[in-house]
């Protein structure tokens, strides 16, 4: 596996690669790697000819009040996971190369990055945004892969490559979970053990409402209360910012079933704020 540094030694390889006729898939990382960012790995090799990933814990994304400093990182943890992938290329750039003293461009989807976790944490989407932009101009790929359970952050980054006329594949791949439910994490590694207990209160949860529409139920409003209730009854949930039914394009609340119905729910547990969502289809 090579790894590369320099944006612009990335960007020439790259180019070089294209020129080769080679597919790049890509997969944006900021570290810590577990099995959810494998299967990542593992689709892009199934479908690409070269797989890069890029390991960037990107400031831009963190609040004042949030954990950029305390971030998890593994990073000769996650060269060995990379290299047991097959992985081609790891980018493993450094602030400054991305952000230099004279940066001030930055790449904002409006409505989207306003709702669900936007609403929590502002500013958050324009940094996540941002970045990936600079990472596939640098990259270059031609799919790019994504985890399904930061959906809100995969539909934003669909919606950019869409209006900036992006040649780049955006793809969602499955949540993987433990074998509680609870969805793979790298901020699980904050938890307690009693915590981490709590927290499979939140697929639990998710499954409620799954079966719930899937059994015919309309009352949304209904099951977006029991819901709340059944994440406001487990004594280590803190604070529940959001928990409900949305539309899967629009991320607005359903005030009725649709043909996909998007479960999402967002929560603190002590002080580990956690996310989590469900596709639910009704046929």
């Amino acid at each position: 596996m090579e790894i590369l540094r320099i944006p612009r030694i990335m960007q020439e390889t790259s180019k070089r690669l294209i020129q080769q006729g080679k597919s790049i898939g890509f997969v944006p990382t900021m570290g810590a790697l577990h099995n959810g960012h494998l299967s990542l790995l593992k689709r892009a090799r199934d479908e690409n000819a070269v797989v890069v990933a890029s390991i960037f814990v990107n400031p831009l994304q963190f609040g004042a009040n949030e954990d950029l400093n305390k971030y998890p990182r593994d990073l000769e943890g996650d060269i060995e996971k990379l290299k047991a992938e097959q992985t081609n290329i790891l980018f493993l750039p450094d602030a400054k190369s991305l952000y230099p003293d004279t940066f001030q461009t930055y790449v904002s989807v409006s409505e989207l990055s306003e709702k669900l976790c936007g609403a929590f944490r502002p500013g958050h989407f324009r940094g996540v945004t941002t970045v990936v932009n600079k990472l596939f101009n640098i990259v270059k790929p031609h799919r790019a892969y994504f985890g399904q359970k930061d959906y809100q952050q995969f539909v934003i980054i669909k919606k950019m490559v869409a209006d900036l006329n992006m040649d780049i594949e955006v793809i969602a791949c499955s949540t993987i979970r433990e074998n509680d439910g609870v969805a793979m994490s790298s901020r699980n590694i904050y938890l307690s053990p009693d915590e981490r207990k709590a927290a499979e209160i939140i697929n639990k949860c998710l499954l409620f409402a799954s079966q719930s529409l899937q059994s015919g139920e309309s009352n949304l409003s209904a099951i977006k209360q029991r819901m709340s209730d059944m994440l406001k009854g487990e004594p280590l949930v803190s604070e529940v910012q959001y928990a409900g039914i949305y539309d899967p394009d629009s991320l607005d609340e359903l005030k009725e079933i649709k043909r996909q119905n998007l479960l999402a729910i967002a929560l603190k547990i002590g002080n580990t704020r956690l996310i989590d969502n469900m596709l639910v289809d009704i046929l």
